[in-house]
């Protein structure tokens, strides 16, 4: 069983796709890790992000197992993965890793940008999880906060605003909402309840019960 889930960022896709993973017991992805990991790679090397040569090396020689969680999360790698994501040359080295991770015997949960309509249009489930700008720059903004980070909210915001545009606008698989997505927005619910959520909608589709 293979579970698509995309969205926007702060939107709270990343926290309903392990929900569901652990719900069914399914191995789990975050796509954007990986776009966020060869970003990091770029900046540690002093290169620009916009590099097509060198972001596509980075993303061609990428081990996941190698990749720092909190070195990843900062506000300058997600605005450099941004601009690294949109190379046509990066998504291609990325393509293949991660379609073999969804084809792993008893299936994955995915969450990303492009994951239903590109890496894994044929996934049994696919949602789309968005909630409204201000909210998730909130949501960033205590994230980032927590994580020591000293940033304005109005830096957040505008942030957001240009990673949307340009998530939305790039030639390359651009983030959007696959025609058979259920959407689920999260302005007024609860993490909680959304998963919730999620989890009855894969029951009902696909008649697969959670193990928790």
């Amino acid at each position: 069983m293979i579970i698509a889930v995309d969205g926007t960022l702060a939107s709270g896709k990343g926290t309903v796709a392990r929900g569901i993973a652990q719900a069914f017991g399914l191995a789990h992805l975050d796509t954007g890790a990986l776009y966020r990991a060869v970003a990091v790679e770029l900046l540690k090397a002093g290169e620009d992000p916009g590099n097509a040569e060198a972001a596509g090396n980075a993303a061609r020689h990428l081990d996941p197992s190698r990749i720092d969680p909190a070195a990843i999360r900062t506000a300058d790698a997600g605005a450099a993965a941004s601009v690294v994501a949109a190379q046509p040359a990066v998504r291609t080295a990325l393509f293949d890793l991660q379609r073999r991770f969804a084809e792993q015997p008893g299936g994955a949960v995915l969450d990303g940008r492009d994951i239903g309509t590109v890496v894994c249009p044929d996934a049994d489930v696919k949602f789309y999880i968005d909630a409204e700008p201000r909210i998730r720059a909130e949501r960033r903004w205590r994230e980032l906060a927590a994580n020591g980070e000293d940033i304005q909210l109005a830096d957040i915001e505008r942030q957001l605003a240009e990673r949307d545009a340009r998530d939305s606008s790039r030639e390359t698989a651009p983030l959007m909402r696959a025609e058979d997505a259920i959407l689920l927005d999260t302005t007024h619910l609860s993490i909680d309840a959304t998963l919730a959520e999620a989890v009855r909608m894969i029951q009902n589709k696909t008649g697969v019960s959670p193990r928790n």
